[in-house]
């Protein structure tokens, strides 16, 4: 079950900064939400750590600045200093579930893990 916790509506904030285009292709913006340990596994299947995701967002130039759609936010705190988020987004026609975990890290929430999973608008129904 979602709540709204004050933890949760923290890291939907950050994870909503992350979307916006001023943000993702800023090293400085980025650096601020990430956490040292960042991970990532890809909706392309890629697997990315904090320096290499931010290389490859901040070098990513041909962005037409539209801002990434999301749906369905949701977030649960798991603990005092963990809040998981899911969602989908829709990017010039790709679209992705999404996960994030956010870790409470010397007073900031930063996100310290992400996985995206393709999918399409023919996939089965959620049971």
């Amino acid at each position: 079950m979602a709540d709204r916790t004050p933890a949760v509506e923290a890291a939907i904030e950050g994870e909503l900064r992350l979307l916006a285009p001023e943000v993702r292709t800023s090293p400085e913006l980025l650096g601020e939400l990430l956490h040292p340990e960042f991970t990532e596994f890809g909706a392309s299947g890629t697997h990315w750590d904090r320096a290499s995701i931010i290389k490859a967002l901040a070098a990513n130039t041909h962005r037409t600045g539209r801002p990434i759609v999301n749906s369905r936010m949701r977030g649960v705190q798991l603990a005092d200093d963990v809040v998981h988020l899911t969602f989908d987004t829709e990017s010039n026609g790709r679209r992705a579930h999404r996960s994030s975990l956010w870790r409470l890290y010397e007073g900031e929430w930063l996100l310290w893990f992400h996985q995206g999973t393709p999918f399409s608008v023919e996939s089965p129904p959620e049971a």
